[in-house]
């Protein structure tokens, strides 16, 4: 197998496992040396055991840091700061992707960036959707209302008014207050109670400002 091969058959796509290649003659363990020697080559990157993307000037497609963070960890979606400046509900851009998963919490540092994977219990994994972020990228995202309880619940003190303040909540509107009641509610968690109450004070005093 070689690097011509390789762009053939997998450079359409912006993620890669070996599995992909395993399919005609060549035997795992020659797959897995040549995949080792172009890693070494830095003419692929792994993110993780298995799982690669090319390396420019050799891909076709720019993998989205979402759907990296999808594909090195199966179980699991963005969420908390990430989600939140996706949704423009925060203003900055966020360098590590966060993303939450029922399973271990770990963080995975590769040629594509940092990607941290915070732990949840089963029963507070949901609130998410699939979307499309780039052109035929879908991908496991937090809704808005859901990457914020997320983010307050796995934060120290995010309960606070002064942690909410700091946070510089924006576009409101694109906020559902009644789904987030509802979720609280739900959870019955009493940090997310009391970080609802400093939610709607903070939106009611954004809406006096347009007055």
């Amino acid at each position: 197998m070689n690097l011509e091969y390789l762009i053939k058959n997998v450079g359409d796509e912006p993620v890669f496992s070996s599995g992909m290649l395993m399919a005609g003659k060549q035997s795992q363990e020659n797959i897995q040396l040549q995949l080792s020697r172009w890693t070494k080559a830095g003419k692929i990157i792994q993110l993780r055991r298995g799982l690669y993307v090319l390396a420019n000037p050799y891909r076709k497609v720019q993998p989205h840091p979402f759907l990296l963070a999808n594909s090195i960890k199966r179980a699991s979606y963005v969420s908390l700061q990430s989600a939140l400046s996706f949704h423009g509900m925060i203003p900055e851009n966020v360098p590590v992707v966060t993303s939450v998963t029922t399973a271990r919490p770990e963080t995975v540092i590769t040629g594509e960036g940092a990607f941290s994977f915070k732990h949840v219990k089963k029963s507070l994994f949901k609130g998410y959707c699939r979307m499309e972020v780039d052109d035929r990228q879908f991908v496991f995202i937090a809704t808005p209302e859901k990457s914020l309880l997320d983010l307050i619940y796995l934060t120290p003190d995010a309960h606070t008014m002064e942690y909410l303040r700091e946070l510089r909540l924006q576009n409101f509107e694109r906020l559902d207050l009644n789904v987030l009641k509802e979720s609280v509610e739900e959870s019955g968690i009493p940090k997310l109670k009391s970080a609802l109450r400093q939610i709607v004070e903070i939106i009611g005093m954004e809406e006096h400002k347009d007055l």
